[in-house]
């Protein structure tokens, strides 16, 4: 790929294709453009050096959460308080090619090569409570029941890919092939990036860091989806002109409110081998955007959220919310009253009543970004955590149509009938202690 005929494109622009896109070329050019940019404050067109940013590295490695899931306190967080994930996201499906059961020696270098991430980045924000950007990575390893299955073994609280989908009332063949699953996010692109090319030998640095190890001979890339999020980057990765231009993801609103996020301690594995650790759920979605921006504001508004809401309490991308998506008990019971009354019903109130019995919600949105990797249409990369997978399929089975004895269109539904499922799986993520290639 020549990158050159990109500099004249925003920095913005540049980076996404450049995650997207992938290879050492593409990784050389987007820490380039983003070292340009953190020199000047501005896009500039990158100069000819090719020396990677120089972002902070941890003064101590391991001052950091064992449960690789807990972010919450390493996230830049908006106005309202509610936590802003990072803008790129890389996925990286896995494939295991060690020997059965692991050696002490394969697990060794699995520690290596993962405490090289550690070394070189601080994790997110590092705590910094103010922070408009994060210096530094975030990242997930989960294990899904294939890679159980190798070692004989069926530990809870994990789902196969296929229980999942049949739970859920989805076709098995669009479950993922993946022993494991790797998941790195970042605000700078390059460091996205970087880390795939230091695991698997594409480097010998990360960050200024020498590279310890790598996953070569263990691990080997199947699959790379990428995706973005945030304010003013998704409207233009679309090839929509109704997405507005402020909405952090597709769809149009904003997500993650206080109020709609599973606690971390209740997304966390309490006992059995994987205490400490919890369970993660990652999906491929397509969104028909054309359909629902057909609709107009109001009717977008009320299915996503519900429709006793006041559409001036709602705003444009749900920004005059504040930190509660304000779904209540009684909107989540009200669903049949709602559905007579407004002729639809809102999403948000139907999966509230998937929360427990004090109205806490049980999973962790931890992506909703448009997926940059495909060629045409609006993917869509979905991953949540939880304590036990079937706390995710309590959450998806709420928006089926199904689930209500209601006289309504599809279409007026909540969302659901907008989503299409491409692929899905479920894993188990350890605490960071047993995250080297575990056996129950």
């Amino acid at each position: 790929m020549d990158f050159e005929r990109f500099r004249a494109v925003s920095r913005r622009d540049f980076v996404t294709s450049a995650v997207a896109i992938g290879g050492t070329s593409a990784l050389a050019a987007c820490q380039d453009r983003e070292r340009a940019a953190t020199e000047t404050g501005a896009d500039g067109d990158g100069g000819e050096d090719d020396d990677a940013l120089d972002l902070p590295r941890p003064e101590d490695p391991s001052d950091r959460p064992n449960g690789l899931h807990r972010w919450n306190d390493y996230l830049v967080r908006n106005a309202h308080g509610n936590t802003v994930l990072p803008r790129h996201q890389v996925v990286l499906g896995l494939s295991y090619e060690g020997s059965v059961p692991p050696t002490d020696e394969e697990r060794e270098q699995v520690e290596a090569a993962l405490r090289t991430l550690d070394r070189a980045y601080q994790w997110g924000t590092s705590g910094n409570q103010g922070a408009s950007l994060s210096n530094g990575l975030l990242w997930m390893l989960g294990y899904s029941q294939r890679y159980f299955d190798r070692l004989d073994a069926d530990p809870d609280p994990l789902l196969s890919p296929e229980e999942v989908l049949d739970a859920v009332g989805e076709d098995a063949s669009l479950a993922d092939p993946f022993d494991a699953v790797l998941v790195l996010n970042a605000d700078y692109g390059s460091v996205a990036m970087a880390p795939e090319h230091a695991l698997w030998g594409e480097t010998d640095q990360l960050n200024g860091v020498e590279v310890e190890a790598t996953l070569e001979g263990v691990f080997s890339r199947e699959t790379r989806r990428t995706g973005i999020t945030g304010k003013g980057v998704v409207a233009r990765e679309l090839d929509n002109e109704d997405v507005p231009e402020e909405a952090p993801l597709s769809m149009g609103y904003r997500s993650g409110f206080a109020d709609n996020q599973a606690p971390e301690d209740r997304a966390t594995i309490d006992d059995g081998p994987f205490a400490g650790g919890s369970t993660l759920a990652v999906s491929r979605l397509h969104i028909d955007l054309d359909r629902w921006y057909d609709q107009d504001t109001e009717e977008r508004a009320a299915e996503m959220f519900c429709p006793a809401h006041d559409l001036d309490e709602v705003g444009e991308t749900a920004e005059q919310l504040g930190t509660s998506s304000r779904i209540t008990p009684e909107d989540a019971e009200s669903v049949e009253e709602h559905a007579e009354e407004y002729g639809r019903i809102g999403h948000s109130q139907k999966v509230a009543r998937a929360r427990d019995d004090d109205f806490v919600p049980k999973i962790i949105r931890r992506s909703e970004g448009v997926a940059t990797d495909v060629a045409e249409g609006a993917g869509f990369n979905f991953t949540s955590i939880q304590a036990d997978v079937q706390d995710f399929v309590e959450v998806r089975k709420a928006m089926h149509t199904e689930e209500y004895d209601v006289d309504l269109d599809a279409d007026d539904h909540g969302i659901v009938d907008y989503l299409e499922t491409k692929a899905r799986t479920a894993l188990i993520v350890p605490p960071r202690e047993r995250v080297a290639l575990p056996e129950p």
